[in-house]
């Protein structure tokens, strides 16, 4: 006899989520295609001119071009992409991939075909998101994918500001999945994948290593040793298969001093909210004070309030910082991280690690910029349902971190959306919690509760008073940067609303920062 045909009811069970998933994704993606002529800033056209200098040059000459200002900075993953995309917009508009005509092009048909390879590019993270909660019940399924696919950070920062972070973060989530299946090889094998695409996820590598070394090749002599050179080669074919033409010419040189410039300065034009706001503000303070007293502090060339960063000395009292420093200070706060992977690498807990990784790099890394706050606050919406305290947290982060962005989009025509983006959001968090947390003590009390109408009964979810006037403080300096500052100084001060953004936005992540440590630390 033949094998038994799976029934109509557990075929519709199997393909229920993953219909509704890709009803989720249809919805956003409809949402995207309506702010096509939107606000776009350089980074469309960096793209662009990286369609057109992979399309029209040799692979010798990708990282020596100069025809335009924005230049190859990435690794040589992402300039296959571009290659790739570049097929289809040469099919498209050969202007878009025309190195020297294409410069600072903008018609409809570059604005809808970049715009469109952003939103099939999220498929990837559509697929992350999938592998994530796969083995998750129905509601906290929704919750994430609600949490993640809808989220007002991406759809800011990518479809309207235009980048490709969906796509990234979609990798590190693949790669993530992997690692909470015990499929440590190839969750190894996909981060290193991610790293060839933008280094700037490196920052999560120490935790990457530290418990892949424990947690797969710890155990033995023999079987440690055997798989540390799987894993070890497994790694070293991904950067082979990206950097090994390039190795062949003799240009990884031109290729690091491309992806790592360090003469960029500390902070970028806008200061991004992290340690080194503080260390900013309280230096022109010294300053000021000490200039009163009648003590000569010279004025630094670098201005930061003008956004102008480079390699002159910034600071006029505290101590210069070097990448070096940074990268000292980012070591440091990962290492109670590092402690924990090591001494017990738990499957469940590698989400959180990372997280956190990226969270430190937030803080005290080189040249932040503030849309890699992504890094860190998508895959915490994986977290966020499993406790009532992760789910404040990400309520209260979440929050943050989209509005510190919103300088990003400055143009008046685009206020509304961003306005809109944040309180719908707000709102979809506050209901999705209240729902799963109401579920989860309804039904550890009383089952039957859970086929009765809901109606007049108890919400659970709920964040502190501290919390509360935090948000409100948001509400104020919004206000104020918006509506109160050109009408009581003009022109004056031009810089304050920025800096109040960045200040206050910082005492939020510094708050998710300790609560993050918090966490891990307490952890078993």
């Amino acid at each position: 006899m033949g094998e038994e045909k799976p029934s109509l009811k557990e075929v519709q069970n199997s393909c229920g989520p993953k219909m509704t998933l890709w009803w989720f994704y249809l919805l956003a993606a409809c949402v995207k295609v309506l702010v096509f002529p939107s606000y776009r800033s350089t980074d469309f056209e960096v793209h662009r001119n990286w369609l057109a200098l992979t399309h029209s040059l040799p692979l010798s000459q990708w990282y020596f071009d100069e025809t335009s200002p924005w230049t190859l900075d990435y690794p040589p993953f992402f300039a296959y992409f571009e290659r790739f995309l570049s097929i289809f917009a040469h099919l498209v508009d050969p202007k878009i991939v025309h190195l020297q005509e294409g410069l600072n092009y903008s018609s409809n048909t570059v604005i809808y075909f970049q715009r469109a390879t952003v939103i099939l590019s999220d498929l990837c993270l559509l697929f992350g998101v999938y592998r994530m909660t796969k083995n998750l019940d129905s509601r906290r399924q929704k919750l994430i994918w609600s949490l993640v696919i809808w989220s007002p950070m991406l759809f800011i920062v990518d479809h309207m500001h235009f980048q490709y972070n969906g796509f990234l973060i979609g990798i590190l989530l693949i790669s993530l999945s992997y690692l909470e299946e015990g499929r440590d090889v190839l969750g190894g094998l996909v981060f290193a994948v991610l790293l060839c695409f933008k280094h700037l996820f490196a920052v999560a590598a120490p935790v990457y290593f530290i418990y892949l070394l424990k947690h797969y090749c710890w155990g033995g002599m023999l079987k440690g040793f055997s798989r540390l050179l799987i894993m070890g080669a497994v790694v070293t074919a991904v950067f082979a298969a990206a950097f090994g033409p390039f190795i062949y010419l003799g240009q990884i040189d031109q290729i690091a001093r491309r992806m790592f410039p360090f003469g960029r300065g500390l902070c970028h034009a806008y200061w991004a909210p992290n340690f080194w706001v503080f260390y900013i503000i309280f230096d022109k303070g010294l300053a000021f004070m000490l200039r009163k007293l009648g003590f000569r502090i010279p004025t630094p060339k670098a201005s930061f309030t003008a956004g102008l960063v480079g390699n002159s000395s910034p600071f006029s009292v505290l101590p210069q910082v070097t990448p070096s420093v940074t990268f000292t200070l980012v070591l440091l706060a990962l290492s109670p991280c590092l402690i924990k992977a090591w001494k017990r690498p738990q499957q469940q807990m590698i989400t959180r690690w990372i997280a956190y990784a990226y969270t430190c790099g937030f803080l005290f890394g080189w040249h932040v910029h503030e849309k890699a706050s992504l890094h860190f606050v998508i895959p915490l919406a994986f977290v966020a349902g499993k406790t009532m305290d992760d789910a404040k947290h990400y309520f209260l982060l979440s929050i943050v971190s989209c509005f510190s962005l919103f300088p990003l989009l400055f143009e008046s025509q685009e206020y509304p959306i961003k306005v809109t983006l944040l309180l719908l959001y707000s709102i979809l968090m506050w209901s999705g919690f209240s729902s799963q947390f109401y579920d989860d003590a309804e039904a550890s009390r009383a089952p039957a509760v859970q086929a009765k109408k809901r109606v007049g009964l108890r919400r659970v979810f709920s964040i502190g008073w501290v919390e509360k006037c935090y948000l409100i403080g948001l509400v104020v300096v919004e206000i104020w940067g918006q509506f109160l500052h050109p009408l009581i100084l003009g022109d004056k001060l031009p810089f304050l609303p920025l800096m109040l953004i960045s200040v206050y936005c910082a005492l939020g992540i510094m708050y998710s920062w300790i609560w993050q440590l918090k966490s891990i630390v307490k952890a078993p």
